[in-house]
């Protein structure tokens, strides 16, 4: 399964946005007729510090009998630079929504540093998709990143190389020292952003790693015996890469000190079958993931569709967490990315629907005494069928 590719194919045609800035303006009086004067100099003030966006979960403990929020927890693969990604910031904006962008590793690399990252048992500079490209790409990318983050979106990780079955030593074989040293190489990559590319302009990154708490492995590959014990090491307490161990939508549960927001199962009423619920598989599902442009208006109403159902049967039922999960890619003439951020549109202004970050539900649920959050997890699933 692909993830966002670095390089988008309208982005060489697309317009360039220059903000012009007024350096004076022009007063006229009688001591002065006809020649021009520069007004007052306002370069001395300094521009305003970014603040992030608060949190918009209230934490607070559920009053007895009372049911909990519903929890919509939009996350993103990869988060290359793209139209996509513009779009969801100001849908976000505007229903006070939060998602979480997961990080590629090889976009904080150009493609001549290519050879500072080494995947688990492959030569230094392979990966299976592409890297940052030029400077002034990799510099786009951390002023897309630092927008989402002071928007307060959360920060994960999508790994690194991308390598996945099919490929030679893909991540579904990869030990925990593997996943260590991925990890590892993600957050140098990060960290060593400048070092690496010789790259002395453009803004820092405005965080650090210390933020990423989670993440989703390259096309969901991996196991918790050999995943979960690198991201505790990682101090990382999430992780949204594992296929769900039963149909329908239920409340997440610890797994080996991790908490694990399974991809969802869940039966599709345009399709009129069980189906998981990620953009690609959609695809997949949908023509084999043929690039078929005009299937686009049919797939985007089948993804919608799917969504509104998952959420109207855990709104009604269970209330369990949605984790809607996609890329940023313009796939199948970008099919899949309208009908999530329609649904986004749709949903988050809705009564006690929140739209947050892994890291904000955890707190919640933390919070909450044990018995209940027990009593939630004991709850059947739903959107199992066209029935419940």
């Amino acid at each position: 399964m692909p993830t966002s590719t670095r390089r988008w194919a309208a982005r060489a045609a697309a317009a360039t946005v220059t903000l012009s800035f007024l350096l004076g303006t022009v007063a006229c009086s009688r001591d002065t007729a006809g020649l021009a004067v520069r007004a007052p100099s306002t370069t001395d003030t300094a521009p305003p510090v970014p603040v992030r966006a608060a949190s918009n979960v209230p934490l607070t403990k559920l009053a007895p009998g009372a049911k909990p929020p519903q929890f919509i927890l939009f996350s993103f693969d990869g988060v290359g630079v793209g139209p996509n990604w513009d779009m969801f910031l100001k849908t976000a904006k505007e229903t006070d929504a939060r998602f979480t962008a997961l990080m590629t590793g090889l976009y904080f690399l150009t493609d001549a540093s290519r050879k500072k990252y080494r995947a688990p048992g492959h030569k230094p500079g392979e990966a299976a998709i592409a890297f940052g490209g030029t400077k002034a790409e990799v510099i786009e990318e951390i002023e897309y990143l630092n927008r989402t983050w002071y928007d307060g979106h959360e920060m994960g990780t999508h790994f690194v190389s991308h390598f996945c079955a099919g490929t030679k030593y893909p991540g579904k074989d990869w030990t925990t020292a593997d996943w260590n040293h991925e990890l590892n190489q993600f957050f140098s990559l990060m960290v060593n952003w400048r070092t690496n590319n010789g790259i002395t302009t453009g803004p820092d990154l405005a965080f650090g790693p210390e933020v990423v708490k989670g993440g989703r492995t390259q096309c969901l590959e991996g196991t918790p015996k050999a995943l979960f014990p690198a991201l505790r090491k990682h101090d990382m307490t999430w992780d949204s890469s594992m296929a769900a161990v039963q149909p329908g939508l239920f409340w997440p549960a610890k797994e080996r000190g991790i908490w694990e927001f399974p991809i969802p199962y869940v039966y599709s009423p345009a399709l009129k079958h069980r189906q998981t619920a990620l953009d690609y598989n959609f695809w997949y599902t949908y023509n084999g993931a043929v690039n078929r442009p005009k299937d686009a208006p049919k797939i985007r109403r089948a993804v919608k569709s799917t969504y509104d159902y998952m959420y109207r049967r855990a709104y009604e039922g269970n209330r369990a967490p949605l984790v809607i999960a996609n890329h940023f890619n313009e796939w199948n003439g970008n099919a899949f990315n309208p009908a999530t951020a329609d649904f986004m549109r749709e949903t988050c202004t809705k009564a006690e629907t929140i739209c947050a970050t892994y890291q904000d539900v955890i707190a919640w649920m933390e919070l909450q005494d044990p018995q209940v959050l027990a009593d939630l997890q004991k709850l059947p699933a739903v959107a199992v069928d066209g029935k419940r």
